[in-house]
């Protein structure tokens, strides 16, 4: 089986890093340096079915079906991951945990089987680093003491 392991340190509190990993507002913002999927359906209850939708291409309808699997806030997130056009279902996990004066943030998606889950660890690893190395820190970065996006901030929310 091949895995997506990342480990990323942000200089912000566990429940900011939460926030702005949970927030189906904001969300797209930090993805956007990926596919720019945005929730539709999103929550952090046990059994949701919601989807992650961004603009198809070659290949790919540009849908992810999921369903929200386990939610320990603001310590983890885990929810299914399923390519309506693949009969395979992976899973993904968010750990949000404090660490020295900051968050420590730790992406695993888990499950791809055979030559095309490896290859999809690879493209799906190299677009998952861009993400939490430059759009969650964006968007952490942007973010005032109430979770909002400052006044001037360059991210603009898909309305």
């Amino acid at each position: 089986m091949s895995a997506i392991h990342i480990v990323r340190d942000y200089p912000h509190s566990p429940a900011k890093v939460w926030h702005a990993v949970t927030d189906p507002g904001l969300i797209p913002l930090w993805t956007a340096t990926g596919a720019g999927a945005h929730p539709e359906g999103f929550t952090t209850t046990v059994g949701a079915r919601f989807q992650f939708v961004a603009k198809p291409k070659p290949g790919w309808s540009g849908i992810v079906e999921c369903v929200m699997l386990e939610v320990d806030e603001p310590r983890l997130l885990r929810y299914s991951w399923t390519d309506p056009g693949s009969s395979e279902t992976t899973e993904v996990a968010y750990r949000v945990e404090p660490h020295g004066k900051g968050t420590r943030f730790t992406y695993d998606h888990t499950g791809f089987t055979g030559v095309g889950g490896f290859l999809m660890t690879q493209i799906l690893g190299h677009v998952r680093r861009k993400m939490l190395s430059v759009g969650l820190p964006a968007v952490l970065n942007d973010l005032n003491k109430d979770g909002e996006l400052r006044p001037g901030s360059t991210l603009k929310p898909k309305t």
